[in-house]
């Protein structure tokens, strides 16, 4: 490992509060809770632009054993890799809508997470420096949900920085940042390069250098200025939980302890940032059991100009969401009380652009046409509240889209009828619902 250039990255990744998990108070909810159908939410956006060609229609094989049936991909360029965690697909255990559909708007990803996340078409004029329009699910969630929740139950977990962080709470003038969610970029804040050595390799002043940081990071748990500036108030009691919980983390980190050695049980060569985002999110769910976490995974954005990583990537985030729901069922007080909602932002173009990778396999990327509006959806939990071994929709009669999942996920936990009419444009995907 080349430790300075970690050095430098870490610095740059923690410049400007960046690096920082938002911290956001317990506040004073107002409105009363419906019958909700398990007390736990957790919503994969299996992103970064995945075709129902590679993934659910299983052209090359299947390349997501964790989640669907069929017999695992051996087409050329794609790496072995360990057998899926959970026991079983996760198609056995849940409802799938084989043909979903991002109906409107641009086919970006940042259109397409916020689309996710509000439950609202954007239109071509989103600007990637501002939270959104729409309010979020977290405050939707945040406002509408039991007085007892506190913010440390809604959490945004993003493998990436940029505009993507500001998707934990909008503009809204009902809503905003008083009813967001805790957001952190794994990456950035527990950078998985420092794992690669022990830290005893590094000489003295790049320890510095690093307790240097440490410091920072600490700093902006306890600058008031700081966090007001960003428009978050915090109790004092939440924003000690929140702080203890990253020392503890970041200190597992720089001793290679806590799973830093083998992050999900695997060697760090097999590891990408999607499966480090995974690995945070089990950590999250290990110390907080919150009641909704939303994550991302982007690495199968490679298919930009690598065809074949970009099945590699896919089938990586595959065995990805497979762990996650064995850590789920395997946690009191999640296991049997949890859904899991998995779906891609938008899709991929039916025809590649001119970059052909080793194998021969041209790139692909996604520019508006049809195919890159064709997605999948499932939805996975407990029998008696999810459907199990359900398939929905076919090419011809695709069934649901991209701003039910909102609608459904308020459904699920029981706030949806408390959220103001005309909020929510999705339908409930009562296909998915026992």
């Amino acid at each position: 490992m080349n430790r300075r250039k970690f050095i430098k990255t870490l610095g740059l990744a923690a410049a400007g509060a960046a690096a920082a998990p938002y911290i956001l108070p317990s506040g004073t909810i107002f409105a009363r809770t419906g019958s909700r159908r398990v007390n736990h939410v957790v919503f994969c956006l299996f992103a970064g632009g995945i075709r129902n060609i590679e993934s659910v229609h299983q052209h090359y094989g299947n390349l997501m054993p964790g989640m669907l049936e069929g017999e695992i991909s051996t087409a050329t360029g794609i790496h072995p890799f360990p057998a899926p965690p959970y026991p079983v697909p996760l198609a056995r255990e849940g409802t799938l809508f084989k043909e979903f559909r991002y109906k409107d708007g641009p086919t970006g990803h940042f259109n397409g997470h916020t689309v996710a996340i509000t439950g609202v078409y954007t239109d071509t004029g989103l600007n990637l420096r501002e939270n959104p329009t729409f309010p979020t699910i977290f405050e939707y969630y945040r406002k509408h949900n039991s007085p007892s929740s506190t913010a440390l139950n809604a959490w945004w977990i993003s493998n990436s920085l940029g505009p993507y962080p500001s998707l934990n709470f909008s503009r809204h003038p009902d809503y905003g940042p008083d009813y967001g969610a805790n957001v952190i970029n794994p990456f950035s804040v527990f950078n998985w390069n420092a794992a690669l050595g022990n830290a005893l390799q590094f000489d003295e002043k790049e320890r510095q250098l690093i307790a240097q940081l440490r410091g920072f990071l600490d700093a902006n748990f306890k600058n008031e200025t700081t966090l007001s500036s960003l428009g978050i108030v915090n109790t004092a009691e939440d924003a000690e939980r929140l702080m203890a919980f990253v020392q503890k983390t970041y200190n597992q980190m720089y001793a290679g302890q806590g799973g830093f050695d083998a992050p999900l049980g695997l060697d760090w060569s097999l590891i990408n940032s999607d499966l480090y985002n995974v690995f945070i999110a089990e950590k999250v769910i290990e110390e907080f059991k919150p009641e909704l976490l939303v994550l991302n995974m982007t690495d199968t954005d490679i298919c930009h100009q690598n065809f074949t990583e970009y099945l590699n990537n896919l089938r990586k985030a595959d065995w990805g969401v497979s762990h996650l729901w064995n850590f789920i069922q395997s946690t009191p007080g999640m296991a049997n009380d949890t859904v899991l909602v998995l779906v891609p932002e938008h899709g991929r173009n039916l025809e590649p652009n001119s970059i052909i990778d080793n194998y021969g396999r041209a790139a692909i990327d996604h520019t508006g046409d049809a195919t890159s509006r064709e997605i999948f959806c499932m939805f996975v939990g407990p029998q008696g509240i999810i459907p199990h071994q359900r398939v929905v929709g076919d090419a011809s009669s695709p069934v649901g889209e991209s701003i039910d999942v909102v609608r459904t996920i308020a459904e699920i936990l029981g706030f949806g009828p408390e959220v103001p009419g005309g909020m929510l444009k999705g339908r409930v995907l009562s296909e998915a619902l026992a």
